[in-house]
């Protein structure tokens, strides 16, 4: 249990060190940068530690063609050549879906509260299972329908209108975060749909790469000094981004996924609800912590 417990906290770190970021106003694209050079390094030791050939024979056309048959339902697994093609192509679009991701749950965090933010960021959950029912005919059950249904409803909640107006009443940021954060659980599920698992560790130096290189670019374009403080916030952020993966992978070895997912998801939203309430001294309004109970309920009924 010490390693969910360890999951649980580097998830919440997460957001909360976003918000004592964007309380002092640091560069947050310098932060993200910093956070997706921290993933890169771990991503190039992981890999290059794991041994694993990446000059493998095969044109660049043979494994376009591979991918094309796989993606196509074809049934086939993609061999290690073509594993490699598709971490590749893969990873370039998916770095710009998690650059996207991290930027708004910072705007999010900003905008309306750690604790909101937390909660959408895990609601994200829903875009991959939506989009698995689509492609793969993936039916979710009864337990999970009604936790999709929950989950909506916390959406509708928080974005319905009040009496300033349907344009002032919904809140994009959180929409934004939704949407990207759901896309990147996305991209993890296409990559392990069809290439082997022993690439994953290079999907995500592709992905974490890009991400850096998007982010670096914008930094620079944007013109904004960039601090120590910055750097270092960013590195902060990439530790727990790293670790809160690890430490979920080995609490699995000894914990049913169908308990330790669910603690996983509600756990990390009331930790950063609770410390956001006492240390940053956010309040909710009676809509929000509606919105965030429903959002812990449907966060352990989608995971069962």
């Amino acid at each position: 249990m010490l390693y969910l417990w360890l999951a649980i906290i580097c998830s919440a770190s997460i957001a909360l060190i976003f918000k004592h970021s964007e309380s002092r106003g640091m560069n947050r694209y310098a932060v993200t940068t910093a956070n997706y050079l921290a993933a890169s390094v771990v991503s190039i030791v992981i890999l290059f530690s794991s041994g694993l050939p990446l000059d493998l024979p095969g044109s660049l056309s043979e494994r376009l063609a591979e991918i094309g048959r796989a993606v196509a339902g074809s049934g086939e697994t993609l061999s290690p050549a073509g594993s490699i093609g598709w971490a590749m192509l893969l990873g370039l679009m998916a770095g710009a879906v998690f650059f996207s991701a991290f930027m708004y749950y910072q705007i999010s965090v900003k905008k309306h509260g750690v604790g909101l933010a937390g909660a959408f960021a895990k609601l994200g959950i829903l875009v991959p299972m939506t989009l698995s029912l689509v492609l793969w005919k993936e039916h979710p059950s009864s337990l999970q329908w009604l936790g999709i249904s929950l989950a909506v409803l916390s959406i509708v909640a928080v974005n319905w209108p009040s009496d300033k107006g349907m344009r002032n009443s919904l809140r994009s940021a959180l929409l934004l975060l939704f949407l990207f954060g759901g896309m990147a659980e996305f991209s993890n599920k296409v990559y392990q749909k069809y290439g082997l698992q022993e690439y994953k560790a290079l999907f995500l130096l592709v992905t974490f790469g890009t991400a850096f290189l998007y982010s670096g670019l914008l930094t620079w374009m944007k013109g904004l000094k960039v601090t120590r403080r910055d750097l270092i916030t960013g590195l902060a952020v990439g530790i727990p981004n790293l670790f809160s993966s690890f430490f979920l992978i080995l609490a699995l070895e000894t914990i049913p996924a169908a308990v330790a997912f669910p603690i996983f998801g509600a756990g990390t939203i009331v930790i950063i609800n609770v410390v956001g309430m006492a240390f940053f001294r956010e309040r909710l309004t009676r809509i929000e912590l509606a919105a965030v109970g429903l959002t812990v309920v449907a966060i352990v009924l989608i995971n069962l």
